[in-house]
This record gives C-alpha cells, sequence and structure tokens, in this order.
C-alpha cells in the first residue's frame, strides 16, 4: 500500500471513530425556565436559580442549558409559553415564579417533569395530590406565603397599634386570592379591626390604586404575596413611599430596596431549592417520590431608614425580634 494511501486510509478511520464517539455522547439536558416577569428585573433570582444547580453538579453552558421564556409581566402569555417548551422537548420544566406559571406548565404536560416555586397551598390548586408523595410529573418548594399573611398583619397592627382600618392591596384574579383575603378577615377580626380590600390585577391597576391611595390615605398597608407584586416590587415601593403609606410585605428583598417592613421566607432562598429540586429531578429521581419542600425559616426585616422618613416610632419590642434592622 502507498503511503499517500496509508495516510488517507488513517484520516477516513479517524473520522468515522470520531463521529461515531460524537453519537454516542450523550444530548446535554435543557431545562425550560418559565417565568411570570421580566429578564432585566429577574438577575438576583435567575442567579440564586443558578446557584442551586451548581448545589446539585449543574453548570449553564456546561453539563445543562437552560431556555428561558418571560410572560414580561403579562400572566396570559403563560399557557403559549408552556406549550412552546413542550414542542422544544426540554428535560423539566422549571416555573418559579407565580402560581399561574406552575398551572400552565401542569396543563401543558403530563410527562415532562415540572418544578414550581409558590406561596399558594399547591395541593389546594391541585398541583399535586399531597405535600409528602406528589404524585403525578410535577414536585416543588412551597414558600407559605398565603398562610403567613395572619402574621403579617399581626406585625403591622404591632407597628400601628392605634390604625383602627388596614387596607390590603390584592390581586383578586390570583387563584389563591379568596382564601388569602379569607385569613386576613379573620385576622383583622381578631384584633378588633378592620379590613378594606383594593384589588389591582394589572400593572396599570397598581398605578391606579396607589392613586386612590393618595386621596383615602391608608392607615396601615399590606401587600399581599402575590406573583404580579413581587414582579412589580420597585414600582409598588416607590409608590408607597412617595406617599408615606406604612406598609407590609412578604419577602426581605422588598424591604432591602426601600421598604418599611417584611415578613416570609426568602427569595433568593427559596429559587436556590428549587435550582437544586432541578438538579436532582436531571439526576433521574422522580418529581412524584420528592416531597414538596416547605419554608421552614421567615425573616422579619426592618427598614429603619424608612421608618425615619415617614415619622414613625418603631417599638423596641419589634425591633429586638427583628432578624435584620437595616439602619
Amino acid at each position: 500500500m502507498k503511503c499517500r494511501q496509508f495516510i488517507a486510509l488513517l484520516g477516513g478511520a479517524a473520522t468515522a471513530w470520531s463521529a461515531a464517539a460524537r453519537a454516542q455522547q450523550p444530548a446535554v439536558p435543557v431545562i425550560g425556565y418559565l417565568y411570570s416577569g421580566a429578564a432585566e428585573t429577574s438577575a438576583p433570582l435567575v442567579a440564586a436559580f443558578r446557584k442551586g444547580l451548581n448545589e446539585a453538579g449543574f453548570f449553564e453552558g456546561g453539563n445543562v442549558e437552560i431556555e428561558y421564556r418571560w410572560a414580561n409581566n403579562e400572566p396570559e402569555r403563560l399557557p403559549g409559553l408552556a406549550a412552546d417548551l413542550v414542542r422544544r422537548r426540554v428535560a423539566v420544566i422549571v416555573s418559579p415564579g407565580i402560581t399561574e406559571a406552575a398551572l400552565a406548565a401542569k396543563a401543558a404536560t403530563a410527562t415532562i417533569p415540572i418544578v414550581f416555586r409558590t406561596g399558594s397551598d399547591p395541593v389546594a390548586l391541585s398541583l399535586v395530590a399531597s405535600l409528602n408523595r406528589p404524585g403525578g410529573n410535577v414536585t416543588g418548594v412551597n414558600a407559605m406565603s398565603q398562610e403567613t399573611g395572619t402574621k403579617r398583619l399581626g406585625l403591622l397592627h404591632e407597628l400601628l397599634p392605634a390604625a383602627q382600618r388596614f387596607t390590603v392591596l390584592a390581586n383578586t384574579s390570583d387563584p389563591n386570592a379568596e382564601y388569602s383575603i379569607k385569613e386576613l378577615r379573620a385576622a383583622a377580626f381578631a384584633v378588633g379591626r378592620q379590613i378594606e380590600i383594593v384589588a389591582a390585577n394589572s400593572n396599570q391597576e397598581i398605578d391606579v390604586a396607589f392613586a386612590g391611595f393618595a386621596q383615602t390615605r391608608p392607615e396601615a398597608l399590606l401587600v399581599d404575596c402575590q406573583g404580579l407584586f413581587i414582579n412589580r416590587r420597585v414600582q409598588i415601593v416607590t409608590h408607597a413611599t412617595r406617599h408615606a403609606l406604612p406598609a407590609i410585605y412578604c419577602t426581605r428583598e422588598w424591604a432591602e430596596i426601600g421598604g418599611l417592613m417584611s415578613y416570609g421566607a426568602s427569595a433568593t432562598d427559596q429559587f436556590r431549592l428549587t435550582g437544586v429540586y432541578t438538579g436532582r429531578v436531571l439526576k433521574g429521581e422522580k418529581p412524584a417520590d420528592l416531597p414538596v419542600l416547605r419554608a421552614s425559616k421567615f425573616d422579619l426585616v426592618i427598614n429603619l431608614q424608612t421608618a425615619k422618613v415617614f415619622g414613625l416610632d418603631v417599638p423596641p419590642t419589634l425591633l429586638a425580634r427583628a432578624d435584620e434592622v437595616i439602619e
């Protein structure tokens, strides 16, 4: 055999071996990330999700890819975005935002694993059969935001004991709003107070609500912990500060950007846990066998700078119980 023919034969064999090796390499799994908000306001939460993935041994751009689908605060787009991820045949769908995202994902597929994060009761919403044995293709993380609403109302009452009327800003189109409002009414009745429910079911209605507050001057405001409001927290805190309206919110992220007071599980930690669970699913664990994770640590954060701007004296007993005081 001539030398030139031998080299050509070797080259062809090497090319064939390389092609066969590539064919044998497993495809990099793709995560479908379904979120109700916008990319530009979600960077810290996405970073927390990636951190959880890293803890589980997965790295975006390395051994896993992520397809992002942003609803840009238009929840009516979620079903279409979920269906698009199903057509993309992603390995798992993650819905770490509002409850509607998880419901849209579940409606879109009964086979692709789904990992949610929600503050609502996932059993009441029929996302899972039970917390310990979810069943089906869905599991996730429960921030228990609705269950802590009464605690937030109590803290607001402790901050403003003379206030007779509390106003609740609620997204009444949220699937769990009725339950949340019922609990808040019962909590207000228990302390001999009344609450007024003001509905804000869109970005524009948030502006309208605060324009009304400028006229009615509520004594105290509780912003319900719903996805729409979480996505628009900068807008809401700006309004509350402009009108010097004492308000309590559901996670520390609100107080960190100037909100007066917050109580609830950390959103960044919840997103991290969602990433950890997503990694476990990618490794082969079945959502049906992964118990829904429930928040176990809740932080009370008081922004003393904002209190001073509002001319409020925070009771020392409340300051002493705070997990963090921003001065």
